[in-house]
C-alpha cells in the first residue's frame, strides 16, 4: 500500500481551479448583469401601474362625488417624484413616494409635467399627464414598461 504524503497541490491542480473559476465566472456575470436588468425593469413597471391606479382611482372617486373629472394638480416636492399629485381638494393621490434621481431604474421629473424613467444607459421612457391620464409620450412607445 502506497501512502501519499503529500503538503500542497501540484501546479497542475491549481491552474484546473482557476480555469474551472474563470469559466464559471465567465457565465455567471452576464446573468447576473441582465437579472439586474430585469429588476429595473419590473420596478418600473410596478411604479407605472401603480400611479396610473391612483388617478384612475382619483378621477372615479371625483366623478361619484358628482364634481366631474376634476384635474389632478401638480405642487412642487422637492427631491421627490410622485407627491407632486394631489387632488382637487389638496390631498395627495400616493401614500408613498420615490425619491426623484437619474439612475438606470428611477424616475426623475424637471417641470413637473414630464416624467422620465431612465431604463438604461441611453434610453429613457417620458410620460406626462393628459387628460388625467399617465400616458407614455416616448418617440417610438416604451413597450418594456407597457406591456
Amino acid at each position: 500500500m502506497f501512502l501519499n504524503n503529500r503538503k500542497a497541490f501540484t501546479m497542475l491542480e491549481l491552474i484546473f481551479v482557476i480555469v474551472i473559476i474563470a469559466i464559471l465566472s465567465a457565465i455567471a456575470i452576464p446573468k447576473f448583469s441582465a437579472t439586474s436588468n430585469i429588476a429595473q425593469m419590473s420596478k418600473g413597471k410596478n411604479t407605472l401601474a401603480v400611479v396610473r391606479s391612483a388617478i384612475a382611482t382619483e378621477r372615479q372617486k371625483s366623478i361619484l362625488r358628482g364634481k366631474g373629472a376634476t384635474n389632478i394638480t401638480i405642487y412642487n416636492a422637492s427631491n421627490r417624484v410622485f407627491t407632486r399629485f394631489k387632488d382637487a381638494n389638496g390631498s395627495r393621490i400616493l401614500d408613498n413616494d420615490l425619491p426623484d434621481c437619474t439612475d438606470i431604474g428611477c424616475w426623475h421629473t424637471t417641470d413637473d409635467v414630464t416624467y422620465t424613467f431612465y431604463r438604461d444607459a441611453s434610453t429613457n421612457c417620458t410620460y406626462s399627464i393628459v387628460n388625467n391620464r399617465f400616458v407614455d409620450g416616448t418617440t417610438g412607445g416604451c413597450t418594456e414598461l407597457e406591456d
